[in-house]
């Protein structure tokens, strides 16, 4: 075990752990942040999908201690973000989730998108959606909300 700081939502917090303890368990069990997911624990479903210095990482596998000194923003700290909280209102008003387990990882993986490119085009959208599984069949309400976004929402929330 080993002590540690994290900077999670803006927030600095000391935990106590075995350093190769992979992140999502530290935000999960020790920090009760249930926003990320555990869907595969492979790095192959994106459902825990968190930003770390503004980009995409997924927590299932790399170990806490990877992240000491970077800024992680999980998708409860998304809101406090323009383009976080843009992504958040477009996905509610497209309806773009059904059972909502993979969702919070796809908001995610958008945002980072549009922080770095505020007006993707077509394969940019879809190669940051690439890593990211929903077996609920909301791609095509995920995609409509990405593109509204893409089309001027998200520059206009900066």
């Amino acid at each position: 075990m080993e002590k540690m700081t994290l900077r999670v939502n803006g927030a600095a917090h000391e935990v106590e752990a075995d350093p190769a303890t992979p992140l999502i368990y530290i935000l999960r069990n020790r920090l009760g942040l249930m926003g990320a997911k555990l869907g595969c624990g492979l790095e192959q479903c994106g459902a825990c999908a968190v930003l770390a210095d503004g980009e995409k990482v997924l927590s299932c596998v790399r170990a806490a201690s990877e992240f000491a000194g970077a800024e992680i923003v999980t998708p409860e700290g998304l809101a406090a973000h323009p383009a976080g909280a843009a992504v958040q209102r477009a996905f509610i008003e497209e309806g773009a989730a059904q059972c909502g387990y993979c969702t919070p990882g796809i908001v995610t993986a958008v945002a980072a998108l549009l922080a770095r490119n505020a007006r993707p085009d077509e394969a940019a959208i879809r190669a940051a959606l690439h890593d990211h599984l929903c077996r609920c069949g909301s791609h095509s309400r995920v995609l409509r909300a990405v593109r509204r976004l893409a089309q001027g929402e998200a520059a206009d929330a900066r």
